[in-house]
């Protein structure tokens, strides 16, 4: 495929600026209204028809309870600016009950996953380790697995790039036997390409499976590593087609911009190569298209939202100035559905911190359109919400 004939070239660090400039935008949106703002150009067509030729299944999203999500919060969960793991095991467990009307954990955690399942724990580490998913909240998940039957070999902790979960606290030391892995990886000489040049992240991707978009962007040398590709492709990672057969999404609760990186973002851009083009002109519809491709639709069956720690500011990145302390969790089968009661909680911490003045329908347009793929519930009419205080 031939690349746009376009001149310039973006940096690593001139896309991370371009995403800053984004989320910027989306704050000066939820700060002056939409009255301000001209009509968007007309977007870029994408492949979001292929997702729906594919039957869905039983636990296709939404899947087991749709529309459903159960928020507990506990006030001493943080001990020290550290989540206490016996409370925050009790969070889960209350949650997974709740959400499932199990009489116990086991019996909940086994309406989502088996034995025999390679189950992967979708964790957000992008932050490092100030403001990214907490190992000590994947702790609990996986101690709660392993109780209900699951091997621990069976279980994978994974992000798009592989090098950041090491930074975020996801390490072999601390999770002895788990696999850890990612797309976009180095080897252990720090190198991006093998002998012959090629990066090692090629065989990490599945090009059978891509969301394409008629929209595309040159890198260079720097910034290709973190992209895999360029052109108007953005390939699935093989670990979502090919190796888990259940996959449980464990965000942080964080801002981005006048919107939220929670589910349905995590999901979408972990899950695909080449999204540096993505962020400028589709942000919300990818993350609303990509998960509904079979990879990410039929096989997520669980949202566990690390709402301990997070931001109403300068999100997705780590602004130490914008954490805030939640002190909760979400969780829900439905992504759409959690998306959006994060969303509120968000948005009400931004609006009382005057950092903008009011809602506003443009930071919930990924949900809308999560909505309209079949992903979910997005009005909050329709959505059903249980709130516990443990204590």
């Amino acid at each position: 495929m031939k690349h746009a004939t376009r001149p310039d070239r973006i940096s690593r660090r001139a896309f991370c600026r371009t995403a800053a400039v984004a989320g910027t935008a989306l704050t000066v949106l939820g700060g002056r209204g939409i009255a301000q703002v001209q009509s968007p150009p007309q977007k870029p067509s994408t492949n979001k028809a292929d997702a729906l030729k594919h039957p869905r299944t039983p636990l296709s999203m939404p899947g087991a309870y749709p529309g459903a999500v159960h928020q507990v919060s506990h006030a001493g969960v943080l001990r020290d600016g550290v989540p206490d793991p016996a409370i925050l095991d009790a969070m889960v467990a209350r949650a997974l009950l709740g959400l499932t009307g199990a009489a116990a954990i086991d019996d909940a955690w086994h309406r989502f996953v088996g034995p025999k399942d390679i189950i992967g724990l979708k964790v957000n580490p992008v932050a490092g380790k100030l403001l990214s998913t907490s190992p000590e909240i994947v702790e609990v998940v996986i101690k709660q697995l392993e109780h209900a039957g699951i091997p621990r070999e069976h279980l994978v902790i994974w992000d798009r790039r592989e090098f950041e979960l090491a930074e975020a606290g996801f390490t072999a030391e601390r999770f002895p036997g788990i696999r850890i892995v990612g797309t976009e990886r180095k080897d252990a000489a720090g190198s991006f390409t093998n002998a012959e040049g090629v990066l090692h992240s090629e065989a990490m991707i599945d090009r059978e499976w891509f969301y394409w978009a008629d929209c595309e962007e040159k890198y260079d040398a720097e910034t290709l590593p973190y992209m895999v590709n360029e052109g108007k492709y953005s390939y699935f990672t093989r670990l979502v087609t090919q190796e888990f057969t259940r996959i449980i999404n464990i965000p942080i609760l964080k801002n981005a911009g006048a919107s939220v990186t929670l589910c349905l973002k995590n999901l979408a851009y972990g899950a695909i190569t080449n999204t540096g083009r993505l962020h400028k002109q589709l942000w919300a519809e990818t993350c609303a298209e990509v998960p509904a491709f079979p990879p990410l639709r039929d096989k997520v069956v669980l949202n566990i939202v690390d709402g301990i720690k997070g931001c109403y500011n300068g999100g997705p990145g780590a602004n130490p100035q914008f954490f805030t302390d939640y002190k909760t969790i979400l969780v829900g089968t439905d992504p759409v559905a959690v998306d959006r009661i994060g969303y509120d909680i968000v948005i009400k911490k931004r609006i009382d911190e005057k950092v903008q003045k009011e809602d506003t329908p443009r930071g919930r347009a990924f949900l809308t359109l999560a909505e309209q793929m079949g992903l979910g519930t997005a009005e909050r009419e329709k959505i059903t919400l249980e709130h516990t205080t443990l204590s």
